[in-house]
């Protein structure tokens, strides 16, 4: 690239780097195909599971039909492999036509009607991460305005076969394009995870100006041991992480894979609480097609979401980490209420943990905590009640706590099981 395209390329980013969408004001809930489907693009051995407009349609269908909608997962995602090999006569991407033979206008038009939203791939290289058209710099703004003419509500931009150089400038400058083509589209940008996720390769208070969101660490895999390692990267630098969080702009620890084969249902409720906590984007990879029920009430647990979705745009963190494997997460909350997790890393059985909320640092005062897995309302509780909290191996309890004055204010105690801390 020449010095002199370098300078204009610079310059149109110092115009405006603001993304000022006015979107995501809570972390944004969907599917994505990634984690579960992968690049999967055989659709004559395996029509059901291969990365086409069929796919997308399946998933829309039950998003709409199956009570996930209302609850607010809107988003469904396309990932990498969707593309032709080679861009059109313009220029432009174009979708694999043997795989998406109605085009993506068509397929956003379908989740429209549906009342849903469409998700999209591109990468910030010369190829993406599977080996399809990448968008250079060059190509940025016809990507953009391409995007905006079928109807595309979120862009996922990724960082493969691009040098950190290209990032800088192009992670800005597809911001901007974004903006100029009117349409508001979610933007959600694989940058830090490039650099490390850290200062001073990374700056969040950039990162807070241009994108909705963003990948900081390592894609998820499939097992307990993938989600553990995100939740200790994500805690051991939770005090950079937190404050770039907040409305409009999120941390992303990656893709809930609760109802795959990695995790058990302890595991799951385990990721869905931590996930909740940490004000990260509820965006599932599964098979909404097979769900057991059992899966679809952790998934569909309208207080874990709420405390997601909670209007502070608060991140969570990490409190203690207690010798008996036994960690505290804690978030504060909208209306003087809060989060609390507390993570069995054990191994063997359950364990009985034994605090207190003054331990926890609450302020004086009578409160009481709904169990967001079990339904049941933990009563007379001060910070000096002792709590004894039984967390099976792997697993979690989640309260939503709150002062005893204000049960009024929070629906969902009205209808719980009651149990009374003597």
């Amino acid at each position: 690239m020449t010095s002199s395209v370098v300078t204009l390329l610079m310059g149109l980013v110092s115009l405006t780097i603001s993304l000022d969408n006015g979107l995501l004001k809570t972390p944004p809930m969907g599917w994505m195909a990634w984690e579960r489907f992968r690049c999967d693009i055989d659709c004559k051995e395996d029509p059901k599971n291969c990365i086409s407009e069929n796919l997308f349609r399946d998933m829309a269908d039950r998003l709409a039909e199956d009570g996930w909608r209302e609850l607010g997962y809107e988003y469904v995602m396309i990932d990498d492999c969707w593309m032709s090999m080679q861009r059109d006569e313009q220029g432009r991407l174009k979708p694999d036509p043997s795989r998406f033979p109605g085009g993506i206008a068509t397929l956003a038009r379908y989740l429209h009607d549906r009342g849903l939203k469409l998700g999209i791939y591109a990468d910030m290289g010369s190829a993406t991460c599977m080996g399809y058209p990448g968008t250079t710099l060059e190509r940025i703004q016809t990507d953009a305005q391409t995007f905006a003419s079928w109807g595309v509500d979120y862009l996922k931009f990724d960082g493969c076969n691009s040098n950190a150089a290209e990032q800088m400038l192009g992670y800005p400058l597809m911001s901007r394009a974004l903006n100029a083509t009117g349409r508001a589209i979610a933007y959600s940008c694989s940058w830090p995870a490039y650099l490390g996720g850290l200062p001073p390769s990374v700056n969040y208070t950039l990162l807070g100006q241009i994108c909705n969101l963003w990948r900081n660490y390592d894609d998820i895999q499939d097992s307990w041991d993938s989600v553990v390692d995100i939740i200790d990267w994500f805690s051991k630098n939770q005090d950079i992480l937190q404050p770039a969080a907040g409305a409009g702009q999120w941390n992303d620890p990656d893709m809930l894979i609760i109802g795959n084969f990695g995790l058990s249902l302890d595991q799951a409720r385990s990721q869905m609480a931590l996930w909740a906590v940490m004000a990260a984007p509820l965006i599932m990879s599964n098979d909404l097609r097979s769900l057991d029920n059992s899966v679809r009430a952790i998934l569909q647990n309208k207080v874990a979401i709420a405390i997601n979705q909670d209007p502070m745009g608060v991140q969570g963190r990490r409190l203690l980490q207690e010798k008996s494997q036994i960690e505290v997460y804690w978030r504060p909350l909208a209306g003087s209420a809060s989060a609390l997790v507390f993570l069995s890393r054990r191994t063997d059985m359950p364990f009985l943990y034994r605090t207190s909320l003054g331990k926890l640092n609450y302020d004086a005062g009578d409160y009481e905590a709904y169990d967001v897995f079990s339904g049941a309302l933990v009563k007379g509780i001060n910070t000096t009640t002792a709590l004894t909290i039984s967390v099976n191996p792997s697993g979690v309890v989640m309260w939503y706590v709150y002062p005893k004055l204000q049960r009024a204010q929070h629906q969902w105690t009205s209808s719980a099981a009651h149990h009374t801390v003597l």
